[in-house]
């Protein structure tokens, strides 16, 4: 079983994540932001990497610290349960449709960590989660996962149905690159023989 556990404690938050790459979906997710806890879901789910995460943070002083915090940590638990990714698709795509709204995310399980991120909301809040913290969610995941990730929203005027899309999009352009290929015999997908650097 490829599986990751990751316990991050700073003076800001205490988190503890674990994720199985080869799971089903399930989830148990507490992070003390409800529209948060409700992407994570979503991104287990459609990826089936199951994903535990309970977060204690200082939301008595913002949201920052625990979104950034617990992206981090995911990325990390992610990054372990890869290993040294071999045999792995390394590369996913997925077109997202809710609603009016359409997105495409595009992965790259690179080792090199970079995020380009092309949304628009025109809410500040989405439930009590501030929708400038989304696009330093996807960062953060991307930075410590080792992930070359390109989020762009293709149209949409819903601000919940973008923010979705772009989380289902992900998790299913996850679920591609993670996933092993019998073809590749364990093989790192690279020329280099390594992945990273």
């Amino acid at each position: 079983m490829r599986t990751g556990r990751i316990e991050r404690n700073t003076k800001e938050t205490r988190i503890a994540v674990e994720v199985n790459l080869d799971g089903t979906g399930s989830y148990d997710i507490s992070t003390g932001i409800g529209f948060l806890d409700h992407m994570v879901e979503q991104f287990s789910r459609h990826s089936l990497i199951d994903v535990t995460m309970k977060v204690d943070g200082d939301l008595h002083i913002d949201q920052h610290h625990t979104t950034e915090d617990s992206a981090l940590a995911l990325g990390q638990a992610l990054a372990e349960a890869l290993g040294d990714k071999g045999g792995i698709g390394r590369y996913g795509e997925a077109h997202s449709p809710m609603d009016e709204t359409l997105s495409r995310v595009v992965v790259d399980v690179s080792g090199r960590p970079w995020c380009v991120f092309k949304a628009r909301f025109t809410q500040e809040k989405l439930g009590e989660w501030d929708t400038e913290l989304i696009e330093h969610w996807f960062q953060s995941v991307s930075q410590t996962a080792g992930l070359t990730l390109h989020v762009q929203q293709l149209y949409g005027s819903n601000n919940h149905h973008i923010c979705e899309s772009i989380y289902k999009g992900f998790a299913r352009a996850m679920r591609q690159a993670v996933e092993l290929d019998p073809r590749k015999g364990g093989a790192v997908p690279s020329t280099k023989g390594q992945l990273g650097g």
